[in-house]
Order: C-alpha cells, then sequence, then structure tokens
C-alpha cells in the first residue's frame, strides 16, 4: 500500500493512493498515518479493505509528509563508501549515528528554507526506513518485523553549521523545512529488496546525485538491529539511511551549495518523488 497525508500544515488527513492512483480518505478509518496505525495488525486491517469503497479526495492538494507525529529522526552518517571518499573520510566501521530535529519534518513538495548565515547549504537524497512496532535489542533476522515500511527522504544540511560550528552534527541537520519525507509511505510488502532501488537527486534540472540502496554499507536490517541495541525504535520513528556520492560539499574542483531560488527534484525507484524550491528563511 501507498500511505499518505493530504491537507495543509496540521490538518492533514490520512490517505491511501490506490493502484488506479485514485487518493481515497482513511480517515473514517485511522486518526492518522502515524504511531499505533503502522502496526502490522493496523496495516493488514487497512490493506483488507476494498478502496473502491473509500471516500475519494479531490486532485491537487498538498501532500504532507508521510508519517505524523514522528518521535525520533535518526539518521546515518557516510553509509556509502564513496560518499564517505568524496567529503576526505574513510568509511566507517560501524554506523555513524546522529538525531535531526522532526521539527525539520516538512512535506515532500513544500518550500525549502536556506538558513540565515548559511554559506553551504547541500542536498542528500536518502531512503527512509519508518518503524511499525517497538523494536529493543532486536535481532537482524527479525529487523523486518518492526519495518512498517519505506519512504524518500531529503536529508538537507547545511556543511558549515555542521562541522565548522563546534559539537555533533545536529546542528547543520535540524533547520525548519531541513527534513522533507514523502510523497508517501510504501509499506514494506510492497518492497520486494530495500537493498536494490536506484536513487537520484537533480538540482536546476542538472543530475547531482545518481545511486542504488545496493552499495549501502551498512542495510536496512543490520541498521535496525544495530540502533535498537542503544534506543529503542517506537512506531513512527524514521530512519534516514544515508546518501550516495553527489553532494555539493563534494563535487570537485569546487563545491557547490544551494541558494534561493533553485530546485531541487529528487526520487527512489518504487517510493515516488519530490521538488522542492529554496527560499531564504524568514523569522
Amino acid at each position: 500500500m501507498k500511505l499518505l497525508r493530504i491537507g495543509q500544515p496540521g490538518a492533514e488527513k490520512p490517505a491511501l493512493l490506490d493502484e488506479d492512483n485514485v487518493l481515497r480518505d482513511l480517515s473514517g478509518i485511522i486518526d492518522d498515518v502515524a504511531g499505533k496505525a503502522l502496526s502490522p495488525h493496523a496495516l493488514s486491517k487497512i490493506a483488507a479493505l476494498d478502496p473502491a469503497r473509500l471516500p475519494t479526495l479531490p486532485e491537487g492538494q498538498r501532500i504532507g509528509p508521510c508519517v505524523g507525529q514522528v518521535g525520533k529522526f535518526i539518521c546515518v552518517g557516510l553509509n556509502f563508501a564513496d560518499h564517505a571518499r568524496e567529503t576526505g573520510k574513510e568509511p566507517p566501521a560501524e554506523p555513524i549515528l546522529f538525531m535531526k530535529a522532526t521539527s525539520a519534518i516538512i512535506g515532500p513538495n513544500d518550500d525549502v528554507e536556506i538558513p540565515k548565515g548559511s554559506r553551504k547549504a547541500d542536498w542528500e537524497v536518502e531512503l527512509g526506513v519508518v518503524i511499525g512496532s517497538r523494536a529493543k535489542y532486536v535481532t537482524e533476522d527479525t529487523a523486518m518485523d518492526h519495518v512498517a515500511g519505506f519512504c524518500l527522504v531529503n536529508d538537507v544540511s547545511e556543511r558549515s553549521f555542521q562541522s565548522e560550528r563546534g559539537g555533533q552534527w545536529t546542528k547543520g541537520k535540524s533547520h525548519d523545512t531541513f527534513g522533507p519525507i514523502g510523497p508517501w509511505l510504501v509499506t514494506a510488502d510492497e518492497v520486494a529488496d530495500p537493498q536494490n532501488l536506484s536513487m537520484w537527486l537533480d538540482v536546476d534540472g542538472v543530475r547531482r546525485q545518481a545511486g542504488s540502496t545496493k552499495t549501502m554499507i551498512f542495510g536496512v536490517r543490520h541498521l535496525v538491529s544495530y540502533i535498537s541495541h542503544f534506543m529503542t525504535l517506537e512506531p513512527g520513528d524514521v530512519i534516514a539511511t544515508g546518501t550516495p556520492p553527489g553532494v555539493g560539499m563534494g563535487i570537485k574542483p569546487e563545491p557547490i551549495f544551494l541558494r534561493s531560488g533553485q530546485v531541487m527534484t529528487l526520487g527512489i525507484e518504487g517510493l515516488g518523488s519530490q521538488r522542492q524550491h529554496t527560499m531564504e528563511a524568514g523569522s
């Protein structure tokens, strides 16, 4: 299934995109695409519905973040060996984890702000893993039992905030609008192999990133198990699993960074696409 949230910020309705690409209203079935609605039992009840019996939603409405009420937005750094090398770092021996503020989350086509004082705003197409059931000390063999599905993430970053302002990476990752997710959550049963999905990102129509999840250093099963040994994963938590090469900071001979008035488009095979305009940050 493809689950999504339709409407203005803070007033999104849960929806299902059926096989004919018709939007179906799920608000009579679940309160939101969030929390308990992502459990295996809840998803199986939605899957058993006849979409044709659900009300339709008008086209052209804003698509919100595909998951509501996200508790934790966990990111994995340098998880593609070629991306690690383009940043001048060696591939890590263990997953590098950092947190992205949930206040950064926006819809897939919402505007992205360039922060005040920004010099090095950057892009990162990533596979998002959405947790469906509580995971603590789980094994790799059972890790996928705790995954509700997958989504597209743009892990927008400000490199000077991230690397030149002291402390950890979070301050360069958490500006408002730095976390577009969606357009929809694709349930795990519809993704045959999360380790074999093509991914891409363009800036102003120029292809900057082109890769595949098959070159991830640490795959989805390993990451879910690994992270669950450091923190309990709860339904609705999102894990952004890393980006392939082609980020702005890695471009030779001179890095290229985002500025106001540009357009990012990105996608992952089977998970849809996003389109964001960049703009100067307001107050």
